[in-house]
């Protein structure tokens, strides 16, 4: 990777916090901390606050197992998203890009940015909420004023990712200190006791089952797995494997300690909310507004909903700062495309503002809620769309060498993606029946299903195609390391192509082709590269397994050629039989030499019958050895 800031993620801080510097043992340590408490943050946003709010007021603490199973479902996948910008100094958005063809690549760069500006359009409304209940400042005004903060991550940037950090650290600690005094001022306190049943699993009927689904979908979010593979790059680390393992134990305790903090945060909203309206014969709260009226004649105090109001306008700020970086990672990492921060933040909080003010403005005030809750279904359909690429990932040998997770982990996180996944399709199934459920409507089903139909394809593209590519390297990893032709003892006779597939039978196959001419004849080695991106970009890809193809090839026609042979070597791309049959008669070969693998059957099928397509579609002798 060439030493340009526009090729790191996060190029302008890329490093800059070093871990390898000689210091004291303790203030190493602390070095590596910081990234997770960015990304917690995102755990603790608005959207969060109001399916806690629900989830304690109408269950009591019968929810709080919920909470703490999204939190270590969380912390397993961020934990998988620091490992692969540790390991691989790339973020998830540019591996992505690496892997995927450009068609699924824009999809999931387009999902991307959708989930970030909902994101934000969460934040906006949090911040807004937060300034009217506060001072009474019009929401449509408090919408307004958050352009504002549109250059306060640019003025913090200024100062180092280590200013930064703190000051959402300061921002986490005001919402933690929020809810504690919360607690304090609650009469009669929690009761311990009661507050531990809530730890253990029990069964969930309709109404709490929703909620549940809502709290899991408003947890894991799918910009803070982008957003942490590339904040880990911020330390500058060794290339040593000693190093790495370092880097990876301290950042597992940083998003230990991160994540738990947000949990903290959840279950003491979720607990205020059943202690203060649960208990007192308030289960209908269901609004952020609601839950701040109600806390001044609950607790006693008009000190509560401004504490509350503080800690709104804190979890708003801290979450947008953290959403403008993730989308400069998106932008970054899948186009390879760098604008003015200025310009990049003001088009993020733009496409949160205005649809908020349009809603206001027409609907009025009242429907707030409605706004975020369907932030966090737009949230929860992209989910999938960066869990499932982080796994693929995480789990490939081939770039992760030695650091690729191990099986138990693996399982366990397919089972918490399919859970995660399950879920929060079954919750957007729900919204979308409703829809069909009501008379007219016409055009939305229709472009419901549209819509449904793109994600499923896209789902697919997704989830099989680094499946597809690991089967391909496995196959080359079985066969060894490329050998150099010297068993070539037969002897030489004429004009011949030589279908390759780089197996361990290739060098059987050349001294058969040599034994048929002689060092006057035109040797022309032909493979056929199948990968995905091969299939879709033909000549033009240029992944991985492309490139190792050619830097074989370029070895045989180099022995053959150190040899005395004249020898060629032409790629090709997409399918094997046309490229073959094409490739045989643009270069006029006498003969096809090809190699046979022994099998019939269904096995015909899986690998396909190349030497009889082929040998029906050409006019010369095909050799088969």
């Amino acid at each position: 990777m060439a030493d340009n800031n526009n090729t790191y993620s996060l190029g302008e801080v890329h490093g800059s916090v070093d871990t390898t510097a000689d210091r004291k043992p303790w203030k190493k340590v602390l070095s590596y901390f910081g990234p997770a408490y960015l990304v917690c943050v995102g755990y603790m946003d608005p959207g969060n606050w109001a399916t806690d709010l629900q989830g304690g007021a109408r269950f009591g603490y019968q929810l709080i197992w919920i909470l703490l199973m999204s939190n270590l479902m969380a912390l397993l996948l961020q934990s998988l998203s620091a490992r692969l910008g540790i390991v691989s100094r790339k973020d998830l958005a540019q591996v992505n890009r690496e892997v995927y063809p450009p068609v699924v690549n824009v999809s999931l760069y387009v999902l991307a940015e959708i989930a970030i500006a909902s994101c934000d359009l969460a934040e906006v409304l949090g911040m807004a909420l937060g300034l009217y209940l506060l001072t009474g400042l019009p929401l449509v005004w408090g919408i307004a004023i958050t352009v504002l903060d549109t250059f306060l991550l640019l003025w913090l940037q200024k100062f180092g990712i280590r200013k930064l950090e703190a000051f959402i650290l300061a921002l986490v600690a005001i919402i933690g200190a929020s809810f504690m005094i919360e607690l304090f001022l609650t009469n009669p306190h929690p009761k311990p006791t009661e507050i531990l049943k809530g730890f253990m699993p029990t069964s969930l009927s309709k109404d709490a089952l929703y909620i549940a689904i809502g709290i899991i979908g408003a947890t894991v979010m799918p910009h803070n797995l982008y957003l942490h593979s590339a904040l880990v790059q911020t330390r500058k680390i060794g290339d040593d494997e000693q190093s790495i393992r370092k880097a990876i134990r301290f950042n597992l305790f940083d998003s230990t300690i991160a994540l738990n903090a947000a949990f903290f945060v959840n279950a003491a909203i979720l607990i205020l909310a059943a202690s203060a309206f649960y208990l007192t014969g308030h289960q209908d709260v269901a609004r952020i507004e609601d839950a701040h009226k109600l806390l001044a004649p609950l607790l006693g105090t008009k000190l509560a909903p401004a504490i509350f109001a503080i800690a709104l306008i804190a979890a708003g700020q801290s979450s947008t700062i953290t959403g403008t970086l993730a989308g400069q990672i998106v932008m970054e990492g899948y186009l390879h495309v760098r604008i003015n921060p200025k310009i990049r933040r003001l088009l993020t909080r733009l496409l949160a503002i205005i649809p908020a003010i349009i809603v206001i403005a027409i609907f009025g005030e009242d429907k707030i809620d409605s706004m975020l809750v369907l932030s966090q279904v737009v949230l929860s359909i992209q989910l999938g769309f960066a869990v499932i690429p982080l796994i693929h990932f995480v789990s490939d040998k081939k770039r992760m060498g030695q650091f690729a997770i191990r099986w138990h982990v693996k399982i366990i996180a397919w089972i918490v993606a399919a859970i995660l996944v399950f879920l929060n399709v079954k919750m957007v199934t729900e919204q979308a029946l409703e829809l069909f459920n009501t008379d007219g409507n016409l055009i939305w089903k229709i472009v419901t299903i549209i819509a449904a139909l793109i994600f499923i394809w896209l789902f697919l593209a997704m989830t099989f195609i680094p499946i597809i590519q690991t089967r391909i390297k496995n196959k080359e990893l079985l066969h060894g390391d490329m050998a150099s032709l010297t068993n070539l003892a037969v002897k030489p006779i004429r004009n011949i192509a030589i279908a390759l597939d780089f197996s361990k039978k290739d060098e059987h196959l050349i001294a058969y082709a040599l034994a048929q001419g002689n060092k006057g004849v035109q040797y022309t080695l032909i493979h056929i590269v199948e990968s995905a991106s091969a299939k879709y970009l033909g000549e033009d890809t240029d992944d991985n397994e492309t490139r190792q193809d050619k830097e074989r090839l370029n070895l045989y026609t180099k022995h053959l050629n150190e040899f005395g042979y004249n020898a060629t070597g032409i790629i090709g791309y997409r399918s094997r039989i046309k490229e073959i049959v094409r490739i045989v008669k643009e270069t006029e070969a006498d003969l096809l030499v090809m190699g046979s693998h022994k099998h019939s059957g269904i096995r015909d099928y899986i690998f396909g019958e190349t030497i009889d397509a082929v040998r029906h579609e050409v006019e010369i002798p095909v050799l088969i050895v």
